[in-house]
């Protein structure tokens, strides 16, 4: 039975983590369908060189910065329990690799390829960790201090704060650093509209990123005997409100309404083995109208040009999925309790407040030392042809 057990633990986080590793086309399709043609081929080789980079700084430092297990053993050692604790890196190096593959989204037509690499080892070699081993493995006392000053723990079931509220603080100074696309913003105030390149790739990459996401959550339970379907329904039904009062409110809008479902699954992760379901809608709901508000806000009125919306879509909704598992998954309003508002207010804060130290250290320090951003030639031309030396349709060129 024993043996039985550990097979089907390491059977089911293996196939969480490859729900997870496909989540990453998502990313990379969203990302191509919503830049500009000249920088789709950049959008499709950035997430997958990310991820390969995020492998070896994980597996080399930040796993073991955030849980204490290193692999330089024999692999007849490693191979005990079915592989189980092998699958489990797996599992988890997925959340870590979508760090740098929601920054991409966000510094993307204009930031250079390698320095944001080596930003990318960074970020997921020590950055990520750091909060991860606090939020999930106990590390500092933190959890402690916080179960003792508010009675539970900070909880954060499949990483609202912990992944997705992370990735987008960090993004946020990686942004502003940067600074726009040329042209975006003129010189008389108007902005100057950049269309998505494909709505049915960036509808292809939303679906896609929806479908693996019930891997991120419903695997988050890490062993078989945990799984609930509470975590499932939940899922559905907070991407089903993000979806519905992104539309509403996004005024029919196909870009927001694809990001809708989006919102909705990132607010729901930290509660959804809490809260019920109509809790979870409503969770939804508000991710959904918050990321639409706060898009159009960032862009138009902060002229602030993040081309995906990460740090609204990630951040915020992170964070408000943080605090609204605080809310819904307390027994009062349905939930299953054993959560405090205080608590999550506590942890929430502190994971945005390394992710924003993280992401100007990294990104500042790049900035001033190798430089971050394209030349204004390179930019114009296009991420494609300037780094790939290739666009996405060569077959089309005037000059084939």
């Amino acid at each position: 039975m024993e043996i039985l057990k550990s097979g089907s633990d390491a059977l089911f986080i293996l196939l969480g983590a490859i729900m997870v590793l496909a989540m990453h086309a998502g990313f990379a399709f969203l990302e191509l369908g919503t830049v500009r043609k000249k920088n789709q081929v950049n959008a499709l080789v950035k997430i997958l060189v990310d991820f390969a980079v995020s492998t070896i700084a994980y597996f080399f430092i930040g796993y073991s910065i955030a849980y204490g297990v290193n692999f330089f053993s024999g692999a007849e050692l490693l191979a005990e329990k079915n592989g189980y604790e092998l699958v489990k890196f797996f599992f988890l190096l997925t959340f870590a690799a979508a760090i740098p593959a929601i920054i991409s989204g966000g510094i993307a037509e204009r930031a250079k390829f390698n320095p944001q690499l080596i930003a990318t080892f960074v970020l997921v070699g020590f950055v990520y960790p750091f909060f991860e081993g606090i939020a999930w493995n106990q590390h500092y006392g933190i959890q402690v201090w916080i179960k003792g000053l508010t009675g539970e723990e900070f909880h954060d079931f499949a990483g609202s704060v912990v992944v997705h509220a992370v990735g987008g603080w960090i993004a946020l100074p990686a942004v502003i650093l940067l600074g726009a696309r040329r042209g975006r913003y003129t010189k008389e105030g108007q902005i100057s509209a950049h269309p998505p390149s494909s709505i049915p790739f960036l509808a292809l990459g939303a679906w896609i990123l929806a479908v693996g996401w019930f891997g991120f959550n419903v695997m988050s339970a890490q062993t078989i005997d945990k799984i609930s379907g509470l975590v499932a329904l939940n899922s559905l039904m907070a991407m089903v409100g993000g979806t519905l009062a992104a539309w509403v409110v996004g005024r029919n809008d196909p870009g927001f309404t694809y990001n809708g479902p989006l919102a909705g699954l990132v607010a729901v992760c930290a509660g959804s083995d809490l809260m019920h379901p109509m809790g979870a809608l409503v969770v939804g709901l508000v991710a959904g109208t918050l990321f639409v508000y706060m898009f159009t806000l960032v862009q138009n009125r902060w002229k602030i040009d993040d081309v995906l919306g990460v740090w609204p879509l990630h951040g915020l909704c992170g964070l408000w999925g943080g605090l609204a598992a605080g809310i819904f998954g307390a027994k009062a309003l349905g939930g299953i309790g054993g959560i405090t508002f205080t608590g999550q207010l506590i942890g929430s804060a502190l994971g945005v407040g390394i992710a924003l130290i993280g992401g100007i250290l990294v990104y500042g320090t790049l900035k001033a030392v190798l430089g971050i951003r394209m030349s204004q030639e390179e930019e114009y031309e296009g991420a494609d042809l300037s780094v790939h030396r290739i666009s996405s349709t060569p077959d089309r060129e005037p000059n084939w």
